[in-house]
């Protein structure tokens, strides 16, 4: 079966473009590399190959603009940021279609993404008028001691395909309350979203060069993510990737010593204990692991269920993914199960899939591509897991979901630690004991107890170990686009 309808024909034409966005202008370039519909295949258009002189323009851009933005009265700014997001939930299903058409999601859950994107605008229009200073006691009589937040100056924003919109939000709001400009560098699959961002950016008054995008291909991105992580205009960079990728950033970055915060790989576990109410932890586990099919950095990639309740968790999961679990193309109203975002991603599962029960897992639902063909895969539940196996050694990033059996609390929390990553992680208990020794022993930044869901605009959301540094959304999260001034008023 075909898509219900040509993805490019559901988008609306006043937000799609297709030039990058620099100083305020769209910006037309001699190449251009195509955009297509994971579900179908069907190009969607295409969009300007920006490189390594775009870049530098966008950098630049952003520099002229940032003493004017900067300076701006801090309610000022906050109006601005206010409106985009007002702009946003306005075209809120026109935004949520264009996220559809390029990434695949089904639209409830795209319109999910919309309103979680906008309302990291709300917050940050919000925390743009709480910057607070202080005030210190000086050891001196005639000294004053004073402590100013002042923004770092052009953020490097480069952002991943699974979240095109709100990943981009999170980063560029916090950074645009600090009184900081931005250069987005949006993922080769996924560029859509970020210019259509621009262009209510536009609409909502955000001035020429505060915020600028430079899509480009896989073959420009590492000339341009160079750029950005090199030039000394730059002074942060906020990046959401893979754990290799990030090192590279990093490297890069510390030519010039630069600010940068890293989103990067997760690994999460989902622990079910004896205690834990069953039909809770079997919707937390469907949510958490199926959501945007499996390719969240939060979702669950290692499921661990202690021997007690591990049969009735398998059964009521298998049955949960049969009946509730709907693959097809996004713009079907029953989806809830799009396609994978390209071939390299379904090769991922199936070649973990392959791993394990060639080691000796069972497979209890779905196990193969899907009927529909093209980049889908069936939901699938695999049992008698171990650590050995690739699916619990490396994030998969698709609808699979392993099931390792364990008989201790320690057990499973040596299990959860056991990775070099830690961004989230969740557990399924009613013992009040154990909710609270387990939250404080799981290595990772963010813990959902008895939640499947756990991000919000007001929440800290970051990892520990190679799972990123710093903190984005929450009061926390403008801190990383301001810099500590001391100063020091003598002779008083």
């Amino acid at each position: 079966p075909g898509p219900v309808r040509a993805a490019s024909q559901a988008l609306s034409a006043a937000l799609v473009r297709r030039g990058g966005l620099v100083g305020g202008r769209w910006v037309e370039t001699a190449a251009a590399f195509p955009v297509q519909d994971p579900a179908s295949g069907e190009e969607l258009g295409r969009v300007s190959d920006c490189g390594a002189a775009e870049a530098r323009a966008a950098v630049r851009a952003a520099h002229e603009a940032g003493a004017a933005w900067g300076h701006l009265p801090a309610k000022e700014r906050s109006a601005r940021l206010r409106r985009w997001y007002e702009l946003m939930m306005e075209n809120k299903e026109e935004l949520a279609r264009i996220i559809t058409a390029e990434n695949g999601k089904p639209l409830r859950e795209a319109q999910g993404e919309i309103t979680y994107s906008a309302s990291f605008l709300e917050w940050f229009a919000e925390e743009a008028r709480r910057i607070y200073g202080d005030v210190i006691p000086a050891s001196a009589k005639d000294r004053r001691v004073l402590v100013l937040k002042q923004p770092v100056g052009v953020a490097a924003i480069i952002t991943p395909w699974n979240f095109p919109s709100a990943m981009i939000t999170r980063k560029v709001g916090a950074a645009l309350a600090a009184g900081c400009t931005v250069v987005v560098k949006p993922a080769e699959d996924t560029p859509l979203s970020a210019l259509a961002l621009g262009e209510l950016a536009n609409q909502a008054g955000i001035p020429a060069g505060v915020y600028n995008v430079v899509p480009c291909s896989r073959q420009q991105t590492a000339a341009v993510g160079e750029v950005l992580c090199t030039d000394p205009l730059v002074s942060k960079i906020s990046f959401t990737g893979s754990t290799a990728t990030g090192k590279i950033l990093l490297k890069h970055a510390a030519g010039t010593v630069k600010r940068v915060s890293m989103e990067l790989g997760g690994h999460a576990p989902f622990i079910v204990f004896d205690s834990a109410n069953v039909d809770r932890a079997v919707a937390g586990a469907l949510a958490s692991k199926y959501r945007n099919s499996g390719q969240t950095c939060v979702c669950t990639n290692r499921f661990l269920v202690q021997k007690g309740i591990h049969d009735e968790f398998v059964e009521k999961f298998a049955k949960a993914i049969d009946k509730e679990l709907h693959v097809g193309n996004g713009f079907d109203a029953k989806t809830t199960q799009g396609p994978l975002i390209n071939e390299k991603a379904v090769e991922k599962v199936e070649k973990h899939i392959k791993d394990a029960v060639s080691q000796g897992a069972s497979v209890v639902t779905g196990g193969k591509r899907h009927s529909l063909g093209k980049n889908f895969f069936e939901p699938t539940l695999l049992t008698n897991v171990t650590t050995k196996m690739l699916c619990t050694q490396e994030e998969t990033f698709g609808p699979l979901a392993p099931v390792i059996r364990f008989e201790t609390e320690a057990e499973a929390v040596a299990i959860a630690n056991a990775a070099n990553v830690g961004l989230a992680g969740y557990f399924y208990s009613q013992d009040p004991a154990q909710i609270w020794r387990v939250a404080e022993q799981l290595e990772v930044g963010m813990v959902g107890v008895n939640e499947g869901i756990i991000s919000s605009a007001e929440c800290p959301f970051g990892g520990v170990k190679e799972s990123g540094l710093g903190r984005e959304g929450s009061k926390y999260g403008i801190d990383e686009y301001l810099e500590i001034k001391y100063v020091c008023f003598g002779g008083l």
